[in-house]
């Protein structure tokens, strides 16, 4: 009980500080009448209200995860990282591949199914997002088709 009590307090000290980042926010004067503060807001109150759950009404008995799930939560954290970082100098479509079949892999242990897994999610994903949704993506490094 007291773990999940410590828990929640952390999640609300973070919701509370997203909460107060979200309203530095910058608008202009061109904005939507929401604005881009209330997605943020939403968030850290949807994160605050659960906290409160958590330390009002912690579970009796939580059984915590076995060590090797925290090995492959670490693993995800890295990958998504060196994704982030990895996103300008090599371009979308690479290093989303690369990272959805890491993480297709660690789901499910099979190396095909998890490459095909990558490079689908790759290609669906730029698509959706260049063509849908109008953002400017760069499929591939500068200099790459040239």
């Amino acid at each position: 009980m007291a773990s999940d009590r410590l828990f929640g307090l952390v999640v609300l000290m973070t919701a509370l500080a997203f909460i107060a980042s979200a309203t530095q926010i910058q608008t202009s004067f061109l904005s939507d009448p929401v604005g881009p503060k209330a997605f943020p807001m939403l968030i850290g109150g949807v994160a605050a209200i659960s906290a409160l759950v958590m330390i009002i009404k912690p579970d009796p008995s939580p059984q915590w995860p076995v060590l090797k799930t925290f090995g492959s939560l670490l693993i995800a954290l890295l990958v998504l990282v060196a994704y982030a970082y990895a996103l300008k100098p090599f371009g979308f479509l690479f290093p989303t591949a690369v990272t959805a079949a890491i993480l297709s892999y660690q789901i499910s242990s099979r190396v095909v199914p998890s490459m095909l897994t990558g490079v689908g999610l790759s290609i669906g994903l730029f698509i959706l997002f260049k063509y849908a949704l109008k953002l400017g993506l760069v499929p591939f490094p500068q200099g790459f088709l040239s």
